[in-house]
């Protein structure tokens, strides 16, 4: 049986309905992937994270790279570690490297920050790049990432889907940097594709292999990346490395044509509900970010009409839930704005973390109802209407 299905197209776009299948359950897509860094969510049991509808999440093998190696187990701690028969991705690790490299000065990452200019500080001082893999230092110690590693981590850690050691450029990086960097992806992925089938032998559960596009800001190179790691039998794709939010769009339309369509295609780092859109459209299947959860930690909860700051005085006295009709757990069970904002406005920390749960389940739910719309629209072929109408109402009252 096929890993991706692909149900129904949008007449008007990219889009399309799928079934991606892995060994801990089926994945409607298009699916939105939460971030849960470490193998766990901060503040939510896994009886939680069910009741958020969570079909999909991706944790991160640099951060978990001393429990895989602790791990007694021969592989399969992700799913311990979460509690639950979900499915599961990991990174390759390669973004850490990136955010590793860089002095103090220049904060640069996925997306540029203020006035990030490449100037001497963002020379990358602080990592070695070679054939092999990257060697950095972290936590005072001498460290080495390679392909070969990180599928062997990656194994060990058990997630359903994995993706292949890339070498992440930042939005700054110039076009003979990209090239190199597309042509090291290209030779760390043949290592990761054969480190991948050495590592499946004899397994009964196959984790499901992604391939990364790289390329930055420059169309042939995203073109021959994408056509040169859609060739090399992968059973997805991941599009990767920096840009800017509206640069998105275009980049999928440069990296899209040239990626085998019977298969499933992930966007990283990405998930803003314009962004979602405007992926969708260009024919991503799933995308994973940071937003509804790092967001919810800090008090912002998200509605159809925009989205709010919980902290602020005027939810004070509001005895009203975050948003009528809401069917997540924390409305369903009639949690006030003026409880939740008590909550997490609290100094003392268990009190601050029961505001932050209810926080956090709202927006998980949140994100995934929005993406279960979005796939009922795209079932009834009423997709583009739906999107325009989401549009307006998600930036007719941003509280």
């Amino acid at each position: 049986m096929k890993n991706f299905e692909i149900i129904k197209k949008d007449k008007k776009s990219q889009a399309r309905l799928g079934i991606l299948r892995t060994p801990h359950g089926i994945v409607n897509t298009p699916s939105y992937v939460f971030v849960g860094t470490y193998g766990r969510f901060l503040h939510l049991s896994p009886k939680d994270l069910k009741s958020t509808g969570a079909q999909l999440i991706i944790a991160n093998t640099f951060h978990l790279w001393e429990k895989a190696l602790k791990n007694k187990l021969k592989e399969g701690l992700i799913h311990k570690s979460f509690g639950l028969k979900i499915p599961v991705m990991t990174d390759s690790g390669g973004f850490q490297v990136l955010s590793l490299a860089f002095g103090d000065k220049n904060k640069v990452g996925k997306f540029m920050v203020g006035d990030s200019k490449a100037d001497e500080s963002y020379k990358r001082s602080k990592i070695k790049i070679t054939s092999k893999g990257v060697h950095f230092d972290f936590k005072g110690k001498k460290v080495f990432l390679g392909p070969e590693l990180s599928m062997n981590l990656q194994r060990q850690i058990g997630a359903d889907i994995i993706f292949a050691f890339d070498h992440i450029t930042s939005p700054l990086d110039d076009f003979e940097y990209n090239k190199k960097a597309v042509e090291l992806t290209d030779a760390w992925a043949k290592i990761c594709l054969k480190a991948h089938v050495r590592n499946q032998l004899n397994k009964k559960n196959k984790q499901i292999l992604f391939g990364i596009v790289q390329g930055g800001l420059f169309p042939e190179l995203r073109k021959q990346s994408a056509q040169s790691i859609g060739a090399m039998g992968f059973d997805g794709f991941g599009i990767g490395g920096s840009y800017t939010k509206k640069q998105i769009s275009q980049i999928l339309k440069w990296i899209i044509p040239y990626l085998p369509e019977e298969k499933p295609r992930h966007l990283l780092g990405v998930g803003k509900v314009e962004d979602i859109l405007e992926a969708i459209d260009n024919g991503v299947d799933t995308f994973d970010c940071v937003i509804p959860t790092r967001e919810a930690r800090h008090g912002r909860l998200y509605t159809k009409k925009g989205h709010m700051d919980i902290r602020k005085g005027r939810y004070v006295s509001d005895q009203s839930v975050i948003e009528k009709g809401c069917k997540c757990p924390t409305c369903s069970q009639k949690i006030s704005r003026s409880e939740i904002r008590a909550l997490i406005k609290s100094e003392d920390r268990d009190i601050n973390a029961a505001g932050q749960r209810w926080c956090l389940m709202h927006n998980m739910w949140f994100f995934n109802d929005l993406l279960e719309n979005i796939r009922a629209a795209l079932s009834r072929g009423t997709y583009q209407s739906f999107k325009k109408k989401c549009l307006k109402d998600f930036e007719s009252n941003k509280a």
